[in-house]
């Protein structure tokens, strides 16, 4: 037994039961399909995001700078590919029937995921010679041996650069000691591996196009206008996403890293598959919610006698292609989000010349173009889990929970060396596993928030019925300060590192807590903001923006987590010190970065505080 599963148990059945109790006893049925099929489809993207990065690194054998890049040109388009899927929706399919193809895209795709082909191999070439690097496990378990004679060795930096292949000696067919510069590592992939690889994530970045913006739309149909318990039922859908989360990234991560990458991303495809499921089975349940618009419109052939739908459906499919040649360019997708960018400021320009008609109008306007700018610097850091923090949990981060073996209520917990260490054999006795994974830590942040959002949800209440409620710039500030000083955390604690330069993973536990406190400040009070502040005209054009701010965050965040990455050969990390001295130069940077934005955004909430006009005055308290 896993001791990380058993507390992911106690943490649902804590916080989850009251939650089933109000979807039971206070909500249209409806929602609790909707509750289980986005809490499936996010189990889905979260187990698929905890151990993406390595499987780039470690099977596919990218180089982190690269492996960064393509997972910040995966994230891009999964948050940029939303807008196409909700105008479609709005205008011809319905949201229901978005939500269904999207889903049956994304199985398609997470069931693609668990097609490994075969792994990327890695050969040292020296003076002529070429020498097999043989790897095993996966994860924070990876091992890696260059193959000399038949023999594997252990390998490591040089002094003053270079290789070392321990053990050698002199007598061996080439130096211990390579020097910089005198081999070189070729990588042989298997093609139809990576071009299934690339055709799975375009199948996602598709279906959740269709899928993510338009659940969530349902979700506020289900509710008349004015109903009091649409506020509440939101928070319960938010729950939701968050379970599935949490459970998704301590599965799909202990699956991946002990069974075979199938395993971990398969399990995600299931948990999509079981979502689509419930979604269809629950349709009776929706009232009739999320149906097209213009059902002649839609059911009228356009082109023979293909209909409107299927020619959507046909369209979107091979425009599935079209992703397909974009996600290992990254250079393309970031020139596609500078125009992207230079088009929504030159809009937002003419908006506030033009379409503002009053003093009132153009300083909202202002204000939600400041929001949208701290939530693309607030992001930006935060998106560093899937990345730059995953590789640092992996290489830099001491996993041990236990220091040595205990017991509790009889039952010895403790890792498999800590349990063999007290005489008890591992393999044939009953014992409680505190082994945790670098990709479970993925767990934290969700875990975190389906403990603090209910406290947060009562403290934001409590001081809107006694008018203290923060404004929502000086709200960001305090976001960004509390991101800032996660990473600070990891660096002024850098001194507790052990001699194989790992951090206890305490540090990293209020890393993720800071940050969670930090998006529960940020992140929901932004899409309320910008629906509040915008012009009635142009509020589904501020909400686009508000997603490529996001699609930014995730591309930028990449190159980043790039810049903080270090050589490996096999997917091992060559050198866990010059890791360990890339990452805290990283986090101190971004760490002071995120303070210094936080600073600047609490300063300006003096100034800009009046901006929102009374727009919040109609804002009832979500209870």
């Amino acid at each position: 037994m896993n001791l990380v599963v058993m507390l992911g148990i106690v943490v649902t059945l804590v916080t989850g039961l009251p939650v089933l109790l109000q979807l039971l006893r206070n909500h249209p049925r409806g929602l609790i399909i909707l509750f289980f099929a986005e809490m499936w489809e996010r189990f889905s993207y979260y187990g698929m995001r905890g151990i993406l990065i390595f499987y780039l690194t470690q099977h596919l054998l990218f180089d982190q700078a690269t492996a960064s890049a393509q997972y910040g040109s995966y994230t891009a388009l999964v948050y940029l590919l939303p807008l196409l899927g909700g105008l479609l929706a709005d205008r011809y399919l319905g949201t229901r029937k978005a939500v269904a193809f999207g889903a049956l895209l994304l199985v398609a795709g997470h069931g693609m995921m668990a097609y490994e082909g075969k792994p990327a191999t890695q050969n040292l070439v020296y003076a002529g010679q070429s020498y097999e690097v043989a790897a095993t496990g996966r994860v924070d378990t990876r091992q890696a041996h260059l193959i000399v004679a038949g023999k594997p060795y252990e390998f490591g930096p040089a002094e003053g650069g270079g290789l070392e292949i321990k053990g050698l000696g002199d007598a061996g067919p080439l130096p211990q000691v390579l020097p910089k510069d005198s081999f070189k590592m070729e990588t042989t992939q298997d093609q139809s591996g990576v071009n299934a690889f690339y055709l799975a994530v375009s199948l996602i970045i598709m279906g959740v196009g269709f899928l993510k913006p338009n659940i969530s739309t349902i979700v506020g149909q289900l509710y008349p206008q004015g109903d009091p318990r649409r506020d509440s039922g939101f928070t319960l859908y938010y729950y939701g996403i968050n379970l599935g989360a949490f459970w998704a990234s301590i599965l799909c991560g202990l699956l991946g890293q002990t069974v075979g990458w199938w395993a971990g991303f398969g399990l995600a495809g299931v948990g999509m598959a079981a979502g689509f499921v419930v979604f269809v089975l629950g349709k009776k349940h929706l009232e009739g919610k999320g149906e097209p618009p213009n059902p002649e419109l839609l059911a009228k052939p356009v082109l023979g006698p293909i209909n409107r739908e299927w020619l959507i459906y046909g369209a979107s499919i091979l425009g599935v292609g079209l992703v397909w040649l974009l996600v290992p360019h990254n250079d393309i997708v970031g020139l596609a989000l500078s125009v992207s960018i230079v088009a929504s400021l030159a809009a937002i320009g003419w908006i506030l010349i033009f379409a503002c008609k009053t003093w009132v109008e153009r300083q909202r306007m202002m204000l939600a173009v400041i929001l949208i700018f701290g939530a693309v610097v607030f992001f930006t850091l935060f998106e560093q889990a899937g990345t730059s923090l995953n590789l640092f949990a992996s290489t830099n981060v001491d996993m041990t929970i236990t220091r040595q073996a205990v017991t509790f209520l009889g039952i010895p917990i403790g890792t498999p060396e800590q349990i063999a260490a007290i005489g008890l054999n591992p393999a044939s006795d009953f014992f409680i596993d505190s082994t945790i994974g670098a990709a479970q830590t993925q767990s934290f942040n969700a875990g975190f928030i389906l403990i603090f959002a209910p406290i947060f949800a009562a403290l934001w209440a409590y001081l809107a019925r006694r008018n203290l409620d923060l404004n929502p710039t000086m709200k960001f500030g305090l976001g960004l300060l509390q991101v800032g000083f996660g990473f600070l955390v990891v660096v002024w604690g850098a001194g507790l590192a052990d001699n194989s330069f790992r951090v206890p993973l305490m540090l990293l536990g209020f890393l993720y807590l800071l940050h969670t406190t930090g998006e529960l400040f940020l992140s929901p009070v932004g899409l309320s903001e910008i629906t509040k502040l915008s012009l009635p005209s142009v509020v589904s054009f501020m909400m686009a923006v508000w997603f490529l701010s996001s699609s930014i965050a995730q591309f930028v965040g990449g190159k980043i987590a790039g810049l903080m990455g270090t050589e490996s050969i096999g997917g091992q990390v060559l050198d866990p010190q010059a890791a360990f001295v890339a990452s805290m130069d990283g986090f101190t940077k971004l760490g002071w970065a995120g303070v210094g934005c936080g600073v600047f955004f609490v300063l300006i909430s003096f100034l800009v505080r009046g901006w929102a006009h009374g727009v919040e005055a109609s804002a009832k308290p979500e209870l």
